[in-house]
This record gives C-alpha cells, sequence and structure tokens, in this order.
C-alpha cells in the first residue's frame, strides 16, 4: 500500500495540475504496487483538500459502466468520484477557453435524490424509492494525469483514472425531468453531435443493463467505507455512449428524444 505521505503528495499533484492545466505522471508508474483501495485512498486525500478550499459536494459520478470501457482497462467494475458545486454548468451555456486541459463529453442519465440511500444491500427498487427524479446529464471529462507516458508508452490504468476523482470535471443538467418509475430507463438514450455531426448514439441498457442497478452497486461501495448518497444530491449513473473529444470552438448537442436536449459549447 502507499503510505500516508505518498498519498498525500499524490493529491497535491494532482491538485496543482487542474490549477495549472499541466498534467501529472502516471501514479501507476510511480507506484507500481498501487491498487485500488490506494487509488480511492488519493480520490478521499484530494476531496478533502477541495472541501478545506470551500468547495462543496453536490453528488456523485459513477465511471466506467460500459462493458467496453471496462474490457478497455481490465476491470469487471465501474469505479466513482465526487461533483463539486463549481462543476455545474447550465444548459446551452459555454465553457470557457483554457477551463480544462484535455475535455471529452459523456452522455447520462442524472438521478437527483429525495432520500438517503446507504447501503449494503441495496436494489434497483430501492433506488426508485429514493430518487426524486431522473434527467438528461452531459458529464465533462478532463485528465489531470497524462493518458500514455511519454517514455514507456504505458497508458493511464484504471487507479490513475480513480485518483483523478474518476476523471469528473463538469457536468450539465437539462431536458424534462420523470420520475424514475414513469419511464423505462433502459431505453432511455441519446444521440449525440459534435459540429453538427453524429458522434455517438447509446441506450440506458448499456450502463450495467440498468442505470438504477449502478446506482444500487454506489450506494453499496460507499457503505464499505461509511459513506451513503444524501438526499438532494446529484448523482451521474453512468455513461451510455463513449467519451468524445472536445476541443476548443466545437458545439455539443445531445438529443434525448422526449426527454429533450442538452447543449454546450467550448470557446
Amino acid at each position: 500500500m502507499m503510505s500516508p505521505e505518498a498519498v498525500a503528495a499524490a493529491a497535491n499533484a494532482l491538485d496543482q495540475a487542474e490549477r495549472t492545466r499541466v498534467q501529472i505522471g502516471l501514479l501507476s508508474l510511480q507506484h507500481p504496487g498501487m491498487d485500488m483501495a490506494d487509488a480511492y485512498a488519493v480520490q478521499s486525500a484530494w476531496v478533502q483538500r477541495k472541501l478545506g478550499d470551500g468547495r462543496r459536494i453536490v453528488g456523485r459520478k459513477i465511471g466506467l459502466t460500459s462493458k467496453a470501457m471496462q474490457s478497455a482497462l481490465n476491470i469487471d467494475i465501474p469505479d466513482s468520484g465526487v461533483l463539486f458545486h463549481d462543476m455545474l454548468f447550465k444548459n446551452g451555456g459555454t465553457v470557457p477557453k483554457g477551463r480544462f486541459i484535455q475535455p471529452r463529453i459523456e452522455a447520462e442519465l442524472a438521478f437527483v435524490m429525495k432520500a438517503p440511500l446507504a447501503g449494503p444491500g441495496v436494489t434497483p427498487q430501492d433506488v426508485i424509492r429514493a430518487t426524486d427524479y431522473v434527467q438528461p446529464a452531459l458529464e465533462i471529462l478532463d485528465t489531470r494525469i497524462l493518458r500514455v507516458d511519454p517514455e514507456t508508452r504505458k497508458t493511464r490504468t484504471v487507479f490513475d483514472t480513480i485518483a483523478d476523482n474518476a476523471a469528473n470535471a463538469g457536468i450539465v443538467l437539462g431536458g424534462e425531468r420523470r420520475r424514475p418509475d414513469d419511464i423505462d430507463l433502459r431505453w432511455a438514450g441519446a444521440i449525440v453531435y459534435r459540429d453538427g455531426e453524429v458522434e455517438e448514439t447509446g441506450l440506458g441498457a448499456g450502463v450495467l443493463d440498468d442505470p438504477a442497478l449502478s446506482m444500487a452497486w454506489l450506494a453499496n461501495r460507499l457503505a464499505t467505507y461509511g459513506d451513503r448518497i444524501e438526499a438532494g444530491e446529484i448523482v451521474l449513473s453512468g455513461s451510455f455512449v463513449r467519451p468524445i473529444e472536445a476541443p476548443s470552438g466545437c458545439f455539443i448537442r445531445a438529443d434525448y428524444g422526449p426527454l429533450g436536449q442538452l447543449t454546450l459549447s467550448f470557446e
């Protein structure tokens, strides 16, 4: 396991990378024995630093929920991160130039909670009962860690991603708000355009077969750390499309059909 000093140093390096927009090297290369517990320890240390700087937690995100993404990183479980108040962007808004390092976009469903959700033993039915509503969401991903090491050509691992707060950087909410038992979450989906061209399409079933199952996974994972999903929190249940590069000057539109549309511009 990484020492407390190593965990703190990694969290500080990630925080500096976010502030300066200069990526750091792969933590998994610096710490060859790094495991998932180490990765979440770094994430937690970074979260505590952000809280100390006055940022507020508004929710959680679940990532790596699709078989394609899990296979790419050679894992069989999702990951999770923390959402902060300054990650929220308005539907139809603009991301200022230079705000992020290498932004990418994912489309998913957000669950907004009306009651706490605490494991163990949480089921999709429990998720439905605890949810106020679901609505379309775009997640902005960014990476404070290099995707590929320039010398060894080794690629970022799931441990790097988890330590990097699951690569989350921003969130857009909009469209229709629906009770989760009023729609078929498995068939809710989106067509995502960049500059007028279709880049990705997907359905909720791409998220562990059911976004509510993804939510249950998170509640049960948090329980192992004495944590829970709180009432009022926003939870991104996992993307049903591959990440879409969002370079400067691009325009993103996600069409969720009867659930409405989300748009976002990048200066």
